[in-house]
């Protein structure tokens, strides 16, 4: 039985769950820096529930990553559906906060179904294209059913209104998609439609908020005591920490609280202002090596499916990676994704947990189920 137990663990695949551990090290500490000076006691200790956040979800990481991959695809379209329903229950029962009616209430435990609906939307995709020839490249045609599979997720969270998440289940089908082959013509095709739908949503569909957000990512010091307050401060945070940063806890930023949500939306800008551009590229380069692992992944599994699933789950980690740190520092319009493992949240902490328990199911499903 002894021997049994090592020898699973010495096949057992640490490489995900150690990278989530190493993030997650320097999020905790970074979250412990930007808060410690605030007035609120609620806020001084936002660290040590993000430390029961991460031991919850490494547990269900490591849960997750001792089911045999076989059984995601048997449940994919099975928690699409549970997701839908969540997500309607939401805009009919839903917790409002922040202008925003995106929890569900369950006793003390609130819950964002909008975060587990990226984990579905990934699953039910990957089940999906398991139907066509692998050699096959597609066209319009191909993609239609799948890209409604995911517009109807999208719109109900960007009903609640919840913008970002909405564009990453956007973004998440067409990493899938190019993945899959698409064709040129269709490439094109879907660029230019995505232009005019991005022009009708801007005139029709945004609201007057989300609008002012791209006009204040234009030119945030045309309104800088209001739309473009948080950008611009985020800018001074980044470029006051230069090459080595000012250290730890001596983040101006947080200390005086010119920066709201520094420790959410906004905790790259006060890691870069600690620890200046040599800190930032030590944790860009474990991000890298996480993205690297599951791109790997993807071309070591021998099922279609299990690696759609590796680029589809990688693509969660890019895109939130990608945007957060692009809109901090006024390269993209600010919108509310946090950064994996360095943003403060319940369910997104949650949300990234599962991510990692999958691919570790992926990769054990290589030599050890």
């Amino acid at each position: 039985m002894r021997q049994q137990i090592f020898n699973f663990f010495k096949r057992y695949d640490f490489s995900f769950i150690g990278s989530m551990t190493a993030i997650f090290f320097i999020g905790i500490l970074n979250l412990y820096s930007a808060t410690h000076a605030h007035t609120s006691l609620s806020m001084q200790n936002l660290y040590q529930s993000q430390l029961v956040w991460f031991f919850v979800a490494i547990l269900v990481a490591f849960i997750i990553s001792l089911v045999p991959a076989k059984n995601w695809f048997r449940f994919s379209y099975f928690f699409y559906g549970v997701n839908i329903i969540l997500l309607i229950l939401v805009l009919v029962m839903g917790h409002k906060g922040m202008g925003a009616q995106r929890w569900l209430v369950i006793g003390g435990f609130r819950l964002q179904p909008s975060e587990l609906m990226k984990v579905s939307i990934v699953l039910a995709l990957a089940r999906y294209f398991t139907r066509m020839n692998p050699e096959k490249r597609l066209n319009l045609k191909d993609i239609i059913l799948p890209f409604i599979i995911t517009l109807v997720p999208a719109v109900l969270i960007i009903m609640q209104p919840d913008l970002g998440t909405g564009l990453i289940l956007i973004l998440i089908f067409c990493v899938i998609v190019f993945f899959k082959r698409l064709k040129w013509k269709s490439i094109i095709s879907l660029g230019l439609i995505g232009l005019m739908s991005g022009l009708v949503m801007y005139n029709f569909g945004l609201k007057e908020y989300q609008r002012k957000r791209i006009r204040t990512f234009i030119n945030p010091y045309e309104d800088a005591k209001g739309s473009g307050y948080n950008a611009i401060q985020s800018q001074i945070a980044i470029g006051s920490g230069r090459f080595f940063g000012k250290g730890f806890k001596n983040s101006s930023q947080a200390s005086l609280n010119y920066l709201p949500e520094n420790h959410t939306d906004f905790v790259f800008s006060i890691f870069n202002e600690e620890h200046g551009l040599f800190g930032s590229i030590v944790l860009i380069a474990l991000y890298s090596v996480l993205m690297l692992r599951f791109i790997w992944l993807s071309g070591s599994v021998l099922r279609i499916y299990d690696s759609i699933m590796a680029i589809g789950v990688m693509s969660i980690f890019f895109w939130h990676t990608f945007i957060n740190m692009c809109m901090v520092m006024g390269l993209m319009p600010i919108v509310g994704l946090p950064l994996p493992f360095m943003s403060y949240g319940g369910s997104s902490m949650l949300t990234f947990g599962i991510c990692i328990g999958l691919a570790t199911s992926l990769s054990n499903s290589r030599n050890i189920f």
